[in-house]
């Protein structure tokens, strides 16, 4: 008798009690991310994101991603590309594309962007820097990249 009973309370605990088996997010914001080049041929360019939680005036808080890109190649150096954006996506759900901005210098701008609406999880994320066409719409290569499970 008394086998059965614990038999059935291992079986009960084992069904019935829910197990945790990934946290609903490993990744504590806020928090930084290097961005690093794909490619050994730009050596210099580097970036970094930023991640961190909004409260914006209308709406419940979202997650914001901001990117700092610095000794890019120039855009048109690799076809029919005219800018940056930053592209964020978690695999086979979904994805973020925001415009980079360059500062004023002529040489070698540094780019910048944010996007401030992201309401998903960040489990996976993947931020990059990628070359775009702001008259066609495409989205070209990726020049640095990293993911967000070395966000720090």
């Amino acid at each position: 008798m008394k086998q059965l009973v614990l038999a059935l309370l291992l079986f009960g605990s084992a069904v019935f009690i829910p197990v945790q088996t990934k946290a609903a997010s490993s990744i504590s914001v806020p928090c930084s991310l290097v961005l690093k080049p794909v490619d050994s041929s730009y050596p210099n360019a580097m970036g970094v994101a930023l991640v961190y939680k909004v409260k914006l005036i209308t709406g419940s808080p979202r997650t914001s991603i901001s990117i700092h890109a610095l000794h890019l190649p120039k855009p048109s150096s690799f076809g029919d590309y005219d800018r940056f954006e930053g592209f964020a996506f978690i695999p086979n759900v979904i994805s973020w594309r925001f415009p980079l901005y360059p500062t004023p210098e002529t040489d070698d701008p540094t780019w910048a962007g944010r996007l401030d609406s992201i309401t998903a999880g960040l489990e996976d994320v993947q931020i990059q820097v990628r070359l775009s066409n702001t008259k066609t719409g495409k989205l070209g290569p990726v020049i640095l990249t990293n993911s967000i499970n070395y966000c720090k």
